[in-house]
């Protein structure tokens, strides 16, 4: 279904569209009929290639898209770990990294950021 072209000169965006716009509106130009649905339709005869409707075509297509170079299958591989200390020592390592209020700053405060912009 064609639909018809309302051009409007204040939205044009080159002069040539202004132009055309003009003689659209004072009648020296007829409007264009635009038909989206053929336009469409034609578009799609040239999606695809003449040769890629053949045989001959899917045979260059899989050539083309082949892969040069030949992959190997990864082998997969099992990992087991072993303990080699005591877990009692990380335990208490974390208890001592998490009390420690004096060495590192675990929250940020406003007075903080204050005291830091002072200090530089």
């Amino acid at each position: 279904m064609p639909d018809q072209v309302q051009p409007n000169n204040n939205q044009a965006s080159t002069h040539d569209a202004q132009l055309a716009a003009e003689q659209i509106a004072s009648g020296e130009e007829k409007t264009p009929k635009v038909d989206f649905e053929a336009d469409y339709a034609a578009a799609q005869q040239f999606n695809v290639s003449e040769i890629d409707r053949t045989d001959k075509g899917k045979t260059a297509a899989e050539i083309a898209t082949a892969p040069k170079y030949e992959i190997s299958t990864p082998e997969e591989t099992k990992t087991q770990t072993q303990p080699t200390s005591n877990p009692d020592d990380y335990l208490e390592m974390a208890k001592d990294i998490g009390a420690s209020r004096t060495e590192a700053v675990t929250t940020v405060s406003d007075d903080l950021v204050k005291q830091a912009l002072q200090n530089s």
